[in-house]
């Protein structure tokens, strides 16, 4: 997505709340965290951002703001973490180098509209679902819709299986959700904010993936220069017409 070009988001508000420039320095990665109420993941940016954990649950409010910096193969990444509220689906109840945005969506109608303009801005999506939650996981299928819905084509997805650590009340199978991720063809990790499992990982492989994918798309929009005799080009990208 070229944001240079696209609309104004919501996105671009916020960065302008918080201060923060983009402009040259940074490449805007924007990662947007879904799923239902309760999966875990307010924990999951606290546990990444702070590196701390809260047994008590306090449902996501409207907007707030955590910032991190991480090296990634070698550049030294900034990551922006947001949480925007967001409805769960069909229901009515309540980064120098690269620069990463991570928005985690509350699952409670009155902002699903708000939210909409988030999936547009967003270049990666967090899908997490709750391993004893066995309708959280089942949702999966319609917070995907969402993305087919409300995203830009080809960002990047990456499905999250949080509280690995309550292995006696597991009731979705990791290999059910292996499989399931495969047939989709997008990563699958399972996590716990509980005790830190795979958290870093959870988010370094999406914004691992989104620096290639992005990469990739700069190398391909790099039209070649033909040459025309010695020592001069010309870009194939000029207006062409018959002499």
């Amino acid at each position: 997505m070229d944001i240079g070009t696209s609309r104004p988001t919501l996105f671009d508000g916020i960065r302008n709340f918080c201060g923060v420039s983009l402009v040259g320095a940074f490449t805007s990665h924007l990662l947007l965290l879904i799923g239902d109420s309760g999966v875990g993941k307010s924990c999951l940016l606290l546990r990444f951002a702070d590196d701390t954990y809260t047994e008590s649950y306090i449902s996501t409010i409207g907007v707030d703001f955590k910032i991190r910096t991480i090296e990634l193969d070698g550049k030294t990444v900034k990551l922006q973490i947001t949480e925007p509220n967001q409805t769960e689906p069909n229901q009515t109840k309540p980064w120098n180098a690269n620069f990463a945005s991570q928005w985690d969506t509350a699952g409670q109608e009155r902002f699903r509209t708000i939210t909409s303009s988030y999936y547009r801005g967003a270049h990666g999506i967090c899908v997490v679902y709750d391993v004893t939650d066995m309708d959280s996981f089942n949702n999966v299928k319609q917070w995907l819709q969402e993305i087919d819905r409300y995203a830009t084509e080809g960002v990047n997805k990456l499905l999250v299986g949080n509280k690995s650590d309550m292995s006696e009340k597991k009731v979705v199978d990791y290999q059910v959700a292996k499989e399931f991720a495969d047939s989709l063809g997008i990563p699958f990790l399972e996590t716990s904010a509980k005790n830190a499992s795979n958290v870093e990982q959870a988010f370094l492989t999406m914004a691992r993936q989104i620096k290639e994918r992005m990469g990739s798309t700069a190398t391909n929009n790099t039209k070649p220069s033909v040459q025309v005799g010695a020592g001069h080009g010309v870009s194939n990208n000029q207006s062409g017409g018959c002499c």
